[in-house]
């Protein structure tokens, strides 16, 4: 969500909108489309299968088909973590709501499939003569995590997509790596599967940050000026800026989130989307800054218990 916020500022500031409703509308699209993405890639997963499938179909019907071809291993075919997950209902539902397909981009199963059928992993996995459900797990997130992820026809077709996909795609692979890994063979097809707010508080909080961030900049940034004084204001990457400006806003509109939490999640934004340097000057200047303010009790946070800090950790 605060990666959504910064986007969002990021185009408000760069297209020179003042219109900070429509850009409250758009913050909340880009989200849906990121959720929308998550089921994407779950559907891809399934093209991948489909595909695998279609070539053993076809090796089966070669004239001068071997014993290979003619008794081929479905393992893969049949992971038993897709047939399971596709019938989820929160799944199907939004699959079938949004219509999402690629069949309009085949190429991207058939290159997924392809790659990974060279891999030492899944050459191990097949040649196993059984397969448990953590193995067909493995698998899974094996190529998602470095066959999907290095995939670039993927991102060819998900840039000519959407233009709300390609900048979130690598945290949406991360999303879908945390569900294969906690799914359980247990669960039902009702499983419930993460929403797109856990409840009406995250919503809030998106765009009670994205208003604080705006509607307080001047005063931001001046105190990203004054605390600057060992770098060139005029030569600090505009992004830096922006990140210090939200992250401002968070420790001072949301008592309840620990400083040590907001520190980590804006110095990984500037790792992540910024200069190399960026997230040592981000850390050294937000400290500074939120030292100040709280000496002078401009800002407050709600004492944490021990066992909250050391939950924070993990």
């Amino acid at each position: 969500m605060r990666i959504k916020v910064l986007q969002t500022i990021y185009s408000f500031y760069q297209g020179g909108d003042s219109d900070v409703s429509k850009s409250e509308k758009e913050l909340l699209y880009s989200i849906q489309k990121s959720y929308e993405l998550y089921f994407y890639l779950f559907l891809l997963g399934e093209e991948v299968c489909k595909y695998a499938s279609s070539v053993i179909n076809s090796k089966k019907q070669k004239f001068l088909a071997d014993e290979n071809d003619k008794n081929p291993n479905f393992k893969f075919v049949n992971n038993k973590f897709l047939a399971q997950f596709r019938e989820n209902e929160d799944y199907l539902r939004y699959v079938n709501a949004k219509k999402l397909s690629w069949e309009k981009y085949p190429e991207v199963a058939k290159r997924i499939f392809s790659t990974l059928e060279e891999t030492e992993e899944y050459k191990a996995y097949m040649s196993k003569l059984d397969s448990t459900y953590e193995d067909d797990k493995k698998i899974l997130s094996f190529m998602y995590e470095n066959v999907v992820y290095d995939c670039d026809l993927l991102y060819q077709s998900l840039e000519r997509q959407s233009v709300y996909w390609i900048d979130t795609v690598e945290f949406i692979l991360g999303m879908v790596l945390k569900t294969i890994e906690r799914y359980k063979q247990s669960y039902k097809p009702d499983h419930a599967l993460p929403k797109m707010f856990k409840n009406d508080d995250d919503r809030e909080f998106v765009l009670k940050l994205f208003r604080k961030a705006i509607a307080k900049d001047e005063y931001y940034r001046g105190l990203v000026a004054e605390n600057s004084q060992n770098w060139d204001i005029e030569r600090i990457a505009f992004l830096d800026t922006l990140i210090l400006q939200i992250a401002l806003s968070e420790v001072e509109a949301f008592p309840e989130i620990p400083l040590k939490v907001t520190f980590n999640e804006y110095i990984e934004l500037a790792k992540n989307y910024s200069t190399n340097k960026s997230s040592i000057f981000i850390n050294g200047v937000l400290d500074k800054i939120v030292s100040k303010l709280l000496k002078e009790n401009k800002i407050k946070k709600i004492a944490e218990m021990p066992e909250m800090e050391e939950k924070n950790e993990e």
